[in-house]
């Protein structure tokens, strides 16, 4: 494949669209705004902004007019509707964006929808590449996420001077392979996550301390990054979200579609986060679901 850009990303040169300022949204594009690219911001809510504003980010009032005023657009948004209205819609990015342009979605959705996305854009001479993330929060603010890109190697190699500002990518194969790699991702950080607030229900049940069990576990076979991330989180009752309950219910949900028992288990955990009115609240809140289970306040 001939690559339709003659000269490498550079800050001085390449412009860059973003759509989605939430919790991790805002601290990825504030790295390359502080890496010294010209960045186009659109939200819904244009208060949210207002920071970014600061730093340098011009504003659009729509997906197509921010695709116009860029070379590559990143979205990074809740959930696969929300995708396919941005990059899909009448008055999305795909609608205005120019021939040569990059889509870049970030946000954790269908691996089919990343391959349709993928297919339009080449109709219209541009390119996609499907790149969610993990590392939650705290990734995003240290700009050390792990990203799973799936869509064309020579462009997700174009784009790496931007992307190595949020973390480190791993490029997975064809459209829609980093989506479901992500998927995979989260089978194993859900079912780790259940396992986690299990084990310290039964270490606070059998008299131990918490705090004490997370530190003699933390080096043996059990220690784990989601154990780095939010063990002392859920023994605090800190649920403060670093990532929605109801986006893993979301993410879950595609995993057990393909018939992956251990997921739908998981799942059924964090949907009573749901159900219990916790969707908003961080993933390690699926801790007060097993407290629940075992009839602890």
């Amino acid at each position: 494949m001939e690559s339709p850009y003659p000269k490498l990303i550079t800050p001085s040169k390449t412009r860059i669209g973003w759509i989605g300022i939430g919790i991790m949204g805002s601290a990825m594009v504030s790295h390359i705004i502080d890496a010294g690219y010209l960045v186009t911001v659109y939200a819904r809510d244009f208060r949210k902004s207002k920071d970014l504003q600061t730093k340098g980010a011009r504003i659009a009032n729509s997906p197509k007019e921010l695709a116009e005023m860029s070379d590559v657009v990143f979205t990074m948004v809740g959930n696969s509707n929300d995708v396919r209205s941005l990059l899909l819609g009448d008055n999305g990015v795909l609608a205005g964006l120019n021939p040569g342009g990059v889509t870049v979605d970030m946000t954790s959705s269908k691996p089919e929808l990343a391959r349709e996305i993928y297919a339009e854009a080449r109709r219209r001479d541009c390119w996609s590449v499907d790149a969610p993330v993990s590392g939650a929060d705290a990734g995003a603010r240290e700009g050390t996420l792990a990203i799973f890109a799936g869509g064309d190697s020579e462009i997700v190699e174009w784009l790496s001077p931007v992307m190595k500002n949020m973390g480190t990518v791993t490029y997975m194969g064809v459209a829609g392979s980093g989506q479901s790699c992500k998927i995979g991702n989260q089978i194993a950080a859900g079912s780790n996550l259940v396992g986690l607030a299990e084990g310290i229900v039964f270490a606070e049940k059998a008299g131990l301390d918490p705090v004490k069990w997370l530190e003699a576990v933390k080096d043996g076979a059990a220690g784990s990054a989601v154990m780095r991330l939010f063990g002392e989180m859920m023994v605090k009752r800190d649920y403060k979200a670093t990532g929605f309950s109801e986006y893993i219910v979301k993410d879950l949900g595609m995993a057990a579609e393909a018939a992956m028992p251990g997921a739908a288990l998981s799942k059924q955990l964090f949907s009573g986060m749901v159900a219990n009115g916790d969707g908003k609240l961080g993933i390690q809140g699926v801790i007060s679901v097993i407290r629940r289970l075992n009839g602890l306040s």
